[in-house]
């Protein structure tokens, strides 16, 4: 069996066992992105000469005996937009080109306590702002299923590196969809947990209301596992939630008898392509048939999300943004007549197309005058939102649908028509609005290409969301269909 068929527990006792070494890990991680990466350019910057050196320390402790963390031994790649000290983090963007921070994100410094061993930085749309990962100032990242297909975005590049077995796990981010997007396109799992629940200082901000850290792995114990290691309290982030981390993996018990599932008719109606409702309708079958009841419900405001998403991000986003003035860090332009001009030609320069667009977006929702009729009403667009997802958790333990109305579509079909590309975190969107968490983990195929189910619970409620999740998986055979690179 293939390492990356393996899941991190299986890998983590066989080195405590010393049957493998943190070396062997290491080394065929670097062997996959040798033999693949050119073609599906997942990563940015590989960090091999710093990762075989901490492979050989932690070999020593295997040796030694010392006590070792909960993923000990682990190579892991990293989205490029989480900060990780010494190792260069872009956003995928020409204006952080040269920008080397000198420090760890918190998530990254948990990941180090756990004995994990970073591999790289992995590809994404720039600053976070995409669909597709075609909005990279580097490279597109192609989808492993079908490399004329997009991966999704913004996490394309953390989700094609597990696909491909070029990382065992990996992080992303998820301000509107884009670590489940990704997910269901590539065929693996993506969670996105609860708004507070793991920390985002050192996440590059995009939309700070919105953001939030999650992995991306190949099934969902692996994910569990990822969690426990990342949640938590953190003092450094304002936003971080004070609430007990349970034992995520001892919730995964396979058992849903009982389990009360919502649908949302919105979910499953006008706009997703026919196969993907299928596909998702056969898999409620296999949660029947676990004991678990479902009912069409209504998410009524599910219509508002979109537009309510692009004025809210957009508006956080050009406030995030302001601090690239090519004065502090990154790209600077070079002989500017004075400061408003360096800080007009830096961000000419420096800034894609896309990012603009959403910061003259934003910039216009928050401008005076307009404040009240776009970014408040927009705020209470957001309200009615959450309420919607109240109302349904007053009955029922989960709600499913697909997690993307369409599988990937192909590279360069939607790149010249930007409300299509929107549209395609219809059902995502809203999850990030109301700050629960979600998960999407493969379901089906159609035409060949992944589809992915979405597991939608309440606030602080991961555990049942990867029981319902990993019960189903434990009863399919989804999750273990690999791509042929």
């Amino acid at each position: 069996m293939s390492l990356f068929e393996q899941s991190l527990p299986e890998l983590h006792n066989k080195l405590h066992a010393k049957e493998l070494s943190v070396s062997d890990l290491v080394d065929q991680a670097y062997q996959n992105i040798g033999a693949h990466d050119d073609k599906v350019k997942a990563y940015l910057a590989l960090d091999e000469e710093q990762a075989r050196a901490r492979a050989r320390q932690l070999d020593d402790r295997l040796v030694s005996g010392e006590e070792k963390g909960l993923l000990f031994g682990l190579p892991v790649g990293i989205k490029d937009n989480i900060v990780t000290n010494g190792l260069r983090t872009t956003c995928g963007s020409q204006f952080l080109c040269n920008f080397d921070p000198v420090y760890d994100a918190t998530v990254v410094e948990k990941l180090k306590a756990a004995d994990t061993v970073t591999i790289g930085k992995l590809n994404m749309d720039e600053f976070a702002m995409g669909g597709s990962n075609e909005n990279s100032s580097f490279s597109p990242v192609r989808n492993p299923w079908a490399l004329d297909r997009v991966p999704g975005g913004s996490s394309g590049g953390s989700a094609a590196a597990v696909a491909a077995g070029e990382a065992y796990f990996t992080l992303g981010s998820d301000t509107g969809g884009s670590i489940r997007q990704p997910a269901s396109y590539c065929g693996v799992v993506g969670l996105k947990p609860t708004y507070g629940l793991v920390s985002r200082f050192g996440l590059v901000a995009f939309a700070s209301s919105l953001d939030q850290i999650g992995p991306l792995t190949k099934n969902v114990e692996d994910s569990a596992y990822v969690l426990q290691a990342i949640a938590g309290y953190d003092a450094k982030d304002s936003t971080s939630a004070k609430v007990e981390i349970p034992d995520y993996l001892s919730g995964l018990t396979g058992d849903v008898k009982g389990l009360r599932i919502a649908v949302p008719k919105e979910y499953i109606g006008e706009g997703v392509d026919p196969q993907v409702k299928e596909t998702v309708l056969s898999a409620l079958k296999v949660l029947e048939g676990l004991g678990a009841t479902w009912e069409e419900v209504s998410l009524p405001h599910t219509e508002y999300a979109v537009a309510t998403y692009y004025l809210l991000a957009s508006s956080e986003a050009s406030s995030n943004l302001a601090r690239f003035d090519g004065v502090r860090y990154g790209v600077r332009a070079d002989n500017p007549d004075n400061l408003l001009d360096l800080y007009h030609q830096s961000r000419s320069q420096g800034f894609g197309p896309e990012v603009k667009r959403r910061i003259m977006l934003g910039t216009y929702a928050l401008s005076s005058g307009y404040y009240d009729a776009y970014y408040l009403k927009a705020q209470k667009v957001r309200t009615l939102i959450k309420q919607d997802f109240d109302n349904v958790f007053a009955k029922y333990d989960v709600i499913i649908g697909p997690t993307a109305p369409t599988t990937a579509f192909k590279l360069g079909s939607q790149v010249d028509d930007p409300l299509t590309m929107y549209l395609n975190d219809i059902l995502t969107i809203p999850v990030n609005l109301a700050g629960v968490p979600a998960v999407s983990i493969p379901c089906g195929f159609s035409d060949g290409l992944p589809v992915g189910l979405q597991i939608i619970g309440k606030a602080f409620d991961e555990t049942t969301v990867l029981r319902v999740a990993h019960a189903f998986e434990q009863n399919t055979e989804f999750h273990k269909q690999r791509p042929q690179l």
